[in-house]
């Protein structure tokens, strides 16, 4: 069974002079941990500010806080392939359960997308609320799943915008419903890991989802200019909705990837 996980945003554990110490928990963790009805001797999983992870036993647990010790130092967390989900805004309560589950899975970036067709339009106060909600939803998620971190999410953006994410990217990967059936996924992203000469576990995919409208041509040629890498892949037949797709997509990225039980080293 997995251990509670709390990420730290600013406690530092190693520079922890005493072995019993507080947890510098955020209100809303603090209040996670008193739902668990965690009690003293229990376990759970820290990681901190540096992104090093620890199983610390609980000592105490009051309303002011916890007090914790190590009972074990993993060190630095692993390196593993690194995948940014590009999502066409939506309406709805879409973009949360796009994030939810994508963080769920291990995307370790989300960046919104301002596209011609996306029917939502935010203001600069509505996206700074929206994102604030994404990143709060982020870190539930990656602390139910066990995530290692809690992935980064940017303010909504355009594809002009998004050219400085793509360009440094081993493949771009863009879901496009017009895109021929034959244009599969594992052969887009096996020809750019041949292409960029990167292992799987080095590999920074960006995988791009346009809103409920779709892509327009002109968004396609612009996503295609931004990486000699870029492709533009169908997931089959069946049109699916923005949300389904922005969790399968990257999902089988993964898998190709190995970070899911695929076959890739």
């Amino acid at each position: 069974m997995s251990l509670p996980r709390f990420f730290l945003e600013e406690q530092v554990l190693s520079d922890e002079e005493h072995a019993v110490f507080p947890l510098r928990l955020s209100p809303d963790d603090l209040k996670h941990a008193r739902v668990l009805r965690l009690s003293p001797g229990e376990h759970i999983a820290v990681v901190d500010a540096t992104q090093d992870y620890f199983e610390c036993k609980v000592k105490s647990i009051s309303d002011d806080g916890i007090m914790a010790s190590i009972a074990k130092h993993e060190g630095a967390l692993e390196d593993g392939p690194y995948v940014i989900l590009l999502q066409g805004l939506a309406k709805g309560d879409k973009m949360d359960t796009v994030i939810r589950q994508g963080t769920e899975l291990g995307v370790r970036a989300f960046a919104p997308l301002d596209c011609q067709r996306s029917v939502v339009k935010l203001d600069q106060a509505k996206a700074q609320k929206r994102k604030q909600r994404w990143c709060g939803i982020a870190k539930s998620a990656a602390m139910q799943s066990g995530q290692p971190m809690i992935p980064e999410i940017s303010s909504p953006m355009s594809i002009a915008q998004a050219s400085d994410l793509l360009s440094g990217a081993t493949a771009v990967i863009i879901c496009w419903e017009e895109a021929p059936t034959s244009a599969s996924l594992h052969d887009a992203l096996e020809d750019a890991m041949i292409k960029a000469c990167t292992p799987a576990k080095d590999a920074r995919v960006a995988v791009v989802i346009g809103p409920e409208g779709g892509l327009t041509e002109e968004e396609m040629s612009t996503l295609l200019a931004t990486n000699p890498r870029s492709y533009a892949v169908s997931l089959g037949s069946s049109i699916l909705r923005t949300e389904t797709a922005g969790v399968i997509a990257p999902a089988l990225v993964m898998y190709e990837l190995g970070c899911l039980g695929g076959k890739r080293g």
